[in-house]
């Protein structure tokens, strides 16, 4: 019986997991979760050394023994996600589908079922199966700022946390693009380059949890890198790209605002207008101030936290402004999706030829 109270009798198709990992503590947790969840098992699941250096260290992680017969680690080129994912879903072998996940999520119990039920209702034009992402967040006090931007992750319509794709589909658009090396935009491009091809995208009923990671207070600050991966993804989807894709627009106009009026407060009293000085550098406490309250409101406003958000609303808004301008120094050559890059677009099964012998 699935989850759902219902009985399935669709046959479950063979499945790979691919884990690209840094070596994290939580990669061993994921792998318990995926062993323990109920359900068919992945025919083969590949883990992909990411780490920069390792050294000939093996990677730190305990492979439950009921997935060590199908489970290879490969290494990695420390390029990224998208590229490690490219590695290891190649390295998975002639199965119909990739599951990706993250090396610190937690498949939920019933998995394997509620993933079998996804993949058998698909049809021929299904590129790929979202699942549902939850977000742990405390419940004795309101999250920091950090705890709501990993939340965020709960909605993000085409998360590669746990996503899985029909094998055909990326070897259609040629899987992952490599320019993006950081966890951020490279599951937005590749879904929205299947979908261009002709392919679809569904929803599956899958859980698995995201817990949030420990993170410094510099966090947020070099999460601002992701204003260059923005510009190239407006150069290749339009920038109609955001609505296409549910994608909050984030705060970039206005801290570019607030970082030109910072810089032209500088320029003015270096050149002793003093007057235009002042003026522009209230406008750059006034725009700071107000980012900060904004982020300062909502959270739980500990000492620690008031510091922090203070802080860093001080140095995110140059940040952004400077990963946005070498974005477009860096992609100025990017070229749009065209023609030169269509892919086939799925075909109907061919249905088996009915052959007739006369008596």
């Amino acid at each position: 019986m699935t989850p759902y109270g219902e009985e399935t009798t669709a046959p479950a198709p063979a499945y790979a997991v691919v884990i690209p990992t840094l070596g994290r503590r939580s990669l061993s947790a994921c792998l318990r979760a995926l062993a323990r969840a109920a359900g068919p098992r992945p025919a083969q699941v590949v883990l992909v050394d990411d780490r920069r250096e390792p050294g000939g260290v093996p990677l730190p992680v305990d492979i439950p023994e009921a997935l060590r017969p199908v489970t290879t680690v490969v290494t990695g080129r420390a390029r990224g996600p998208a590229a490690a994912r490219n590695r290891g879903w190649r390295e998975a072998g002639p199965v119909p589908w990739v599951v990706f996940l993250d090396d610190d999520v937690v498949p939920g119990p019933t998995w394997g079922d509620d993933l079998a039920r996804d993949l058998a209702a698909t049809t021929y034009r299904t590129a790929a199966v979202t699942a549902r992402i939850t977000v742990p967040l405390p419940v004795h006090r309101r999250p920091t700022d950090w705890e709501r931007n990993t939340a965020g992750l709960a909605t993000a319509r085409w998360i590669t946390a746990d996503m899985a794709y029909r094998r055909d589909a990326l070897e259609a658009v040629g899987g992952f693009d490599e320019r993006f090396r950081r966890a951020f935009r490279e599951d937005a491009d590749l879904a929205l380059r299947v979908l261009a091809a002709g392919w679809t995208v569904s929803a599956g009923r899958r859980s698995t949890v995201h817990p949030v990671r420990p993170a410094d207070r510099m966090i947020s600050v070099r999460l601002q890198r992701g204003n260059a991966d923005d510009v190239l993804m407006n150069r290749r989807h339009g920038r109609d790209w955001w609505s296409r894709a549910d994608a909050p627009r984030g705060r970039l106009p206005r801290h570019l605002v607030v970082t030109a009026a910072a810089l032209t407060a500088l320029s003015c009293a270096v050149a002793g207008r003093r007057a235009a000085a002042a003026a522009c550098a209230a406008v750059w406490v006034a725009g700071t101030a107000e980012f900060a309250w904004a982020r300062i409101a909502p959270g739980p406003r500990t000492r620690d936290e008031v510091a922090t958000m203070a802080l860093t609303s001080v140095l995110i808004p140059p940040a952004a402004t400077w990963h946005w301008l070498r974005g477009h120094a860096k992609y100025h050559r990017a070229l749009p999706l065209g023609p030169h890059e269509a892919a086939d677009p799925p075909r109907a099964p061919r249905e088996p030829v009915q052959v007739r012998v006369r008596p």
